[in-house]
């Protein structure tokens, strides 16, 4: 994981700012009218004091800025040309940002030519034949009450950006994208902005940083992953009333989570129902005295039941590796969900225990739901705050929550490393607490604490 002090927040900014922004809004504070947001207004990255002699950091390092209007913008609203494109998997939310862009350039700022390109990335490929759509607040008014992308999503593309996807950019006059992905598709927004500046064309390129496992760095949480929780805490009580229903049943829910347990984590707290909560972060042991099938056969033997909750990226140390890809460039992961739903039968069909077990994999329906509240509030707001960095000229930089407020993050920082739950800290307690699982289901503890260590980059 990148260190502290390795970060630098400075935002890159197209140029000086000379544009009086449409917006209507006012620079004093305290005259009980809406206010423009100023460059110099910042948030701090690091907030908890673990010594009383820690240096308290005021410079690039730990300030990141402040999001939102600009008294002064960029860019000449009449001249604007705009982008949007949504990558990589389905996530709650995708088309609320998508409304919520398109609303705030043609409502607050007067835009009057966007486009959303199909299907990812591949529709800036002219040899793909997918011509972009033309959006308006008419187009988009009700597509937040609908789940998937509204505009199409796909995998990959990024090895094609510095020709064939600037090329359409240049053609077509886009002088602001807005690119809606995970961390794979903002590498590629990032080698996109490079190429765009190596040209010397003048386009704004903003990530809206989108991963339902929740494991972006730095940010506070992903638009879509409230939504991906309450979706997964159903799925779990429908699971858990069928165990509490059959004589030695075990559910068992697999949840995304290729590289980070949070929905996992936080759905097992939400449901208060899962007995075994099964993530990246912690490895376990199949076997042996403390491993998980042995406690899972003491979970029956007291409680006649029991739900197990596992992350997709869970347990990959129990497979041998090829090496492979999918189009995003993620790692190929093993099937844990199948894996184990086939080791715990076989393991107590070797002890003649009889059990009944149901397994559930909700992912592509969690991935298509329709945002609850909290998250279609979060969308309209990450979506005004991307075009307001866009008007103003910035780029090279994805919008998120930190410490509760809408900051701009450059996008080097954004993917220089993923968001794990940590072991040590308070989400994970308090899961073990509401699991009642062991805190760790392994035989060799040193060996397990060293993987551990290695997967956060910790160095002990």
């Amino acid at each position: 994981m990148i260190k502290a002090n390795n970060y630098d927040f400075t935002v890159e900014q197209l140029g000086p700012c000379k544009i009086k922004s449409p917006i209507e809004l006012s620079t004093v504070v305290g005259d009980a009218y809406a206010n423009y947001v100023r460059d110099d207004s910042f948030v701090r990255n690091r907030i908890n004091v673990f010594s009383p002699d820690e240096p308290n950091s005021v410079d690039s390092s730990n300030l990141l800025q402040k999001a939102g209007p600009r008294e002064k913008i960029y860019f000449d609203p009449k001249k604007v040309k705009a982008g949007i494109c949504t990558c990589g998997g389905l996530c709650p939310g995708l088309n609320d940002v998508i409304r919520a862009v398109v609303r705030c350039l043609w409502n607050r700022y007067g835009v009057r030519e966007i486009l959303g390109f199909r299907f990812g990335y591949r529709g800036l490929f002219q040899d793909s034949n997918l011509e972009p759509m033309k959006l308006t607040p008419d187009v988009v008014d009700e597509i937040h009450k609908i789940g998937g992308s509204f505009i199409g999503t796909s995998r990959g593309g990024g090895n094609r950006l510095t020709t064939d996807g600037v090329d359409t950019i240049e053609r077509l006059g886009i002088n602001m994208m807005f690119v809606i992905g995970g961390d794979g598709t903002q590498h590629g927004a990032l080698t996109l902005a490079e190429e765009i500046q190596r040209r010397g064309l003048e386009c704004a390129v903003i990530g809206i940083p989108k991963t339902v496992d929740n494991d972006f760095l730095l940010i506070d949480r992903s638009f879509g992953f409230e939504t991906a929780v309450q979706q997964a805490k159903e799925a779990i009580a429908s699971m858990h009333m069928e165990a509490r229903s059959q004589p030695n049943c075990v559910a068992l829910v697999k949840l995304m989570g290729r590289e980070s347990g949070f929905i996992a984590t936080s759905a097992s707290l939400a449901s208060h129902e899962a007995n075994f909560c099964l993530i990246p972060e912690v490895p376990f042991d199949m076997e042996g005295p403390n491993g998980f099938l042995a406690n899972l056969e003491r979970r029956l033997k007291e409680h006649q039941h029991a739900v197990v909750v596992v992350a997709e990226g869970a347990g990959q140390e129990l497979f041998e590796s090829d090496g492979s890809t999918d189009a995003s460039g993620n790692k190929k992961l093993a099937d844990i969900g199948v894996y184990l739903r086939d080791e715990i039968k076989k393991y107590f069909a070797s002890k003649n225990i009889p059990i009944d077990l149901k397994y559930c994999d909700p992912s592509y329906q969690i991935r298509s739901a329709v945002t609850i509240a909290s998250d279609s509030v979060y969308c309209e707001r990450l979506g005004n705050n991307a075009v307001h960095a866009a008007m103003a000229g910035k780029t090279k930089m994805v919008v998120g929550l930190v410490h509760d407020k809408f900051v701009y993050i450059p996008t080097k920082m954004a993917i220089a490393s993923r968001n794990f739950v940590d072991p040590e800290g308070a989400l994970w307690r308090d899961a073990l607490d509401a699991t009642g699982q062991p805190i760790l289901m392994v035989n060799d503890e040193s060996k397990a604490k060293k993987m551990m260590r290695e997967k956060l980059g910790i160095s002990k």
